[in-house]
């Protein structure tokens, strides 16, 4: 098999990073993205020149039941040129779009593989989806081809769209059964002539503050760009990769799909009903688990078991989706030796800031701008760069893993565009080593007494607090201050919603916390989430301005209740 002149540039891109995984001066000096080309497709031009004929597990899924299924790199390339055949056969074509609903099951892989190859438009969609969210997608999205798990084809009787369906498993006729794809012998897919610049994904974002909107990648935005994934991940040919991610989201194309097969290690799968902290780290160690990222939530969870036992050959243990407060970093350091490093991107993009292998941490911040990736801080209301604002991306420099754009939108392209910078909403401070801190979303920083508050920093000191579980920060209302800190709580397991548990925590607040970011009130309560579990602060603070209308109650718990309790090194407060 001939190697592709731009196959050839993105190995060369790859090999590069991987040399320079420890050398992050050097690898944010030197390092280029690729000059792809023309005609590329990431499955055929790069999977299948690293799989065939290779024996090695490219995925190994491990059920809670103890059932396990390996695929190699080769039997998956092998199986992706079955399927591409089979949908082609079934009226798939070049740029049609296809809605993707699969768990963490190996026909997800499979299908993303014969998709690629086929030149499709694919739409990974949550299981947890359906009625008129479902049918929003499919109508946004274009959809025309679906693959579901069997016993969620159900959701799509009930649209009015009529859409062509493949099932995986068992499930009700008139869906084509995925397993008909296999009943004939594999022929190589042909190149289907997909441009670089051609969209190959759209992903809807998990909407917490408004409508999802649709983010379209090309064959190169992810598939080239999550090469700044695998550096920030510290991936290796031979690892063994294990991300907890949920299916039908951004985060599970990076970290389950582009960026270790880019680095052509194993992506290991662990499937649970409910999950365990001590069952998931004997797993991490009975599996030789080199590198782990979860969000903070699982972390924080982790560090609740026994770490005593060692990460076995664990090597890097990295955080995504929402900041990591610094006591769980702590924690971890602590008991096995291994620093959990911070990430961060979006949806629209691939990894552009972190904590790179190697490298000194300063616990908090998470990190720094990634190589390939002109990050900048943007003054909102001046529109100058400075050390504290909007973190934003330098379009000038048209850097490879950016989105397109949001489909058929053009005031929010027009808008997120503004300047000459892609504005990400992300508020963040840079220190004089170049560390860039997170502070928190544009829409939930707000101002009490005059001042800015974060609700990152202060939902960071609530959760060191032993009863808490999660917490948001939002500002009521209020006569004197115009607003002030409130904190909705989820307590722990066993722990009572009562006066002296609340005063306990504003007790702590106030101690690890400057004066003007005291919390006010507090309320014990479950948190609004979007499907993707993110927290949607925006119904929270339309809830508390209910509250001051009088349209809505609250049992909360304020302060100056609590106002001459001591300060810890005070003799009264």
């Amino acid at each position: 098999m001939t190697i592709s002149p731009a196959a050839e540039r993105f190995r060369a891109a790859r090999d590069q990073l991987v040399a320079l995984r420890e050398d992050y001066s050097t690898a944010r000096s030197e390092f280029v993205w690729p000059d792809i080309g023309g005609a590329f497709n990431w499955a055929i031009d790069w999977f299948d020149e690293i799989a065939r004929d290779n024996a090695a597990p490219a995925l190994v899924i491990l059920e809670e039941d103890g059932g396990r299924i390996t695929r190699t790199f080769d039997e998956l390339a092998t199986r992706s040129d079955q399927l591409g055949h089979w949908l082609l056969g079934r009226g798939v074509r070049k740029g049609d779009a296809v809605l993707l609903m699969l768990g963490n099951q190996v026909e997800l892989w499979e299908s993303m593989l014969a998709l690629t190859k086929i030149g499709a438009v694919i739409l990974p969609t949550t299981l947890a989806i359906g009625g008129d969210d479902l049918q929003d997608r499919i109508v946004r999205g274009s959809v025309t081809h679906v693959i579901a798990a069997g016993d969620h084809v159900d959701k799509f009787d009930l649209l009015p769209q009529r859409v062509s369906g493949v099932r995986v498993g068992d499930g009700p006729e008139g869906w084509a059964d995925y397993d008909e794809a296999f009943r004939t012998p594999a022929e190589r897919m042909l190149h289907p002539e997909t441009l670089a610049t051609e969209p190959l994904l759209h992903y809807f974002t998990s909407g917490t503050t408004s409508r999802p909107k649709l983010v379209e990648h090309t064959h190169v935005s992810y598939p080239v760009g999550h090469l700044s994934t695998m550096y920030w991940l510290g991936l290796r040919p031979g690892d063994v990769h294990l991300a907890i991610s949920s299916p039908g989201w951004a985060k599970h194309a990076w970290s389950c799909f582009f960026a270790p097969w880019i680095a052509e290690a194993t992506i290991f799968v662990y499937n649970y009903a409910r999950f365990d902290a001590e069952r998931m780290l004997e797993t991490i160690r009975s599996e030789g688990v080199t590198s782990f990222c979860a969000p903070p939530t699982v972390w924080r969870m982790l560090i609740q078991a026994d770490l005593s036992a060692g990460a076995g050959a664990l090597r890097e243990a990295v955080s995504a989706g929402e900041p990591l407060n610094p006591e769980v970093i702590a924690q971890v350091r602590a008991a096995w030796g291994l620093t959990i490093r911070d990430g961060y991107g979006q949806t629209e993009m691939t990894a552009v800031i972190a904590n790179s292998p190697g490298q000194p941490i300063k616990d908090g911040a998470m990190g720094r701008p990634l190589p390939g990736c002109p990050i900048a801080l943007v003054d909102p209301v001046t529109g100058e760069e400075s050390d504290e604002g909007e973190i934003c991306v330098d379009l000038s420099q048209h850097p490879t893993n950016l989105m397109t754009g949001y489909v058929a939108d053009a005031d929010r392209n027009a808008e997120a565009s503004a300047g000459g910078y892609f504005h990400t909403g992300d508020i963040a401070s840079r220190d004089e080593n170049g560390y860039l801190t997170y502070i928190g979303r544009t829409d939930d920083i707000f101002k009490a007494s005059d001042y800015k508050i974060s609700p990152f920093e202060l939902e960071s000191v609530l959760v060191e607090h032993p009863s808490v579980v999660e917490a948001a920060v939002v500002p009521a209302p209020d006569d004197l201050r115009l607003a002030v800190p409130k904190a909705y709580v989820v307590l722990a397991a066993g722990v009572e919603p009562t006066t002296a548990t609340a005063h306990d925590i504003l007790l702590y607040a106030r101690n690890h916390l400057s004066a003007y970011q005291r919390i006010r009130r507090i309320e014990f309560f479950d948190l609004p989430k979007t499907i993707s579990g993110k927290i949607r602060r925006v119904e929270l603070r339309q809830r508390e301005e209910r509250v001051a209308r009088g349209e809505e109650s609250a049992h909360e718990w304020r302060d100056d209740q609590i106002r001459d309790a001591p300060i810890e090194g005070e003799a009264g407060s």
